[in-house]
């Protein structure tokens, strides 16, 4: 009799995780990183990093990851029935059933199926939860559906649309190059604004519906990390760099964007300062940097005349989301970013790479890679 009783009470301590995971991972709005959900994924994923090898080239990679989204989304409310099933069906052999007669009539009432019935006191009614249960988990699903390939929707559109100003994958260079000469750089206002809300959009869909960091653009070469990547650092170069006036919606930009990768960062449990200092290193070194400046003076960007400034203020700027984007890149296996490849401007050739590495002739200008997360 003891023995039933803390089998009876297994089953409901496991039928309410899974309901409170179901309802953390569904229904908060705001962002809660379950336990149940973060083994799942973490599972799938395992089992994709065997097959998207860094050995493999990019493109390979990337047809291979556009499937981890999606299949983990789907599996997880297959664990959640499966911890359902084994729930009740410690219930039902709790209340005298035998174990392999318990499972089925807990499949059947759970799929309402209807194959079984309880033949034991109060079996009809743990039944009929049961049911109630399983079809809220598969309507749970459905109603999610619409609200993530929406707001995925609503994210490409933008990641798009960068790839007309700033080729893909993105680069601030080749941007702020073809802003200058076919519309002046006074237009850099409107993307600031744009993006500024972007990045916020990003951070509640992103935060609430985690899985959207790992749907990948319908391009190898377009990412949602690599864009905001880009879009922050052309904001700071423009800031620390260009010879304009000041534009305070740029500095809004940037601080939109970090604090967006922050909290996105943040919610995966990934370790980062939030606090760093201006002197601590970033991914692109000076080397970079000069030749970033150079490629736009030669392209008649007027360029500051106190590099040394520049250098120091463009720093300052890009600490503050050096590692959270380059976290982020790794964890969605991002394409290589625009400072780890060939420098030119928007009206220099076309680079026919496919996101994948830099071209032999300027691995010896690379920056040091990111640090990697304690």
């Amino acid at each position: 009799m003891i023995l039933q009783l803390l089998v009876a009470l297994a089953g409901v301590a496991v039928i309410a995780r899974t309901v409170l995971s179901a309802v953390r991972t569904f229904v908060v709005p705001r962002g809660d990183n379950d336990g149940l959900s973060r083994i799942v994924f973490i599972a799938v994923r395992r089992a994709f990093n065997l097959v998207a090898r860094p050995s493999r080239a990019y493109a390979e990679r990337d047809r291979v990851m556009a499937y981890y989204g999606p299949i983990a989304l789907m599996l997880l409310p297959a664990c959640w029935l499966l911890l359902l099933v084994l729930g009740f069906g410690a219930i039902y052999w709790a209340l005298g059933m035998p174990p392999t007669d318990a499972l089925e009539v807990s499949g059947s009432s759970l799929l309402t199926l209807g194959f079984f019935r309880p033949s034991v006191t109060y079996g009809d009614i743990v039944s009929f939860i049961e049911a109630a249960l399983g079809l809220a988990l598969v309507a749970l699903l459905i109603s999610y559906l619409p609200t993530i390939y929406s707001a995925f929707s609503r994210r490409e559109l933008q990641v798009s649309l960068l790839e007309v100003r700033a080729d893909s994958p993105p680069s601030p260079v080749v941007m702020i190059t073809r802003m200058h000469r076919l519309h002046g750089l006074s237009a850099l206002h409107d993307m600031w604004q744009r993006w500024e809300q972007w990045f916020a959009e990003v951070e509640e869909t992103h935060s609430s519906l985690p899985v959207l960091v790992f749907y990948r653009s319908q391009q190898p070469s377009q990412s949602w990390v690599n864009a905001a990547g880009a879009i922050m650092d052309a904001a700071a170069i423009v800031r620390s760099s260009v010879a304009v006036p000041m534009d305070v919606q740029a500095d809004l930009a940037i601080r939109a964007g970090y604090l967006a990768l922050r909290r996105i960062t943040a919610f995966f449990r990934i370790p980062f300062d939030p606090h760093p200092s201006p002197g601590d290193p970033i991914s692109i070194d000076r080397v970079r940097f000069e030749r970033a400046l150079d490629v736009l003076a030669e392209a008649g960007v007027p360029i500051v005349a106190d590099r040394d400034r520049a250098w120091q203020d463009f720093a300052g700027w890009r600490v503050n989301y050096d590692v959270v984007l380059r976290s982020l890149e790794r964890l969605t296996m991002a394409p290589t970013p625009w400072w780890e490849r060939p420098m030119r401007s928007a009206w220099e050739t076309d680079d026919p790479g496919n996101g994948e590495r830099a071209l032999p002739e300027d691995d010896e200008l690379l920056a040091v890679g990111p640090r990697a997360p304690a």
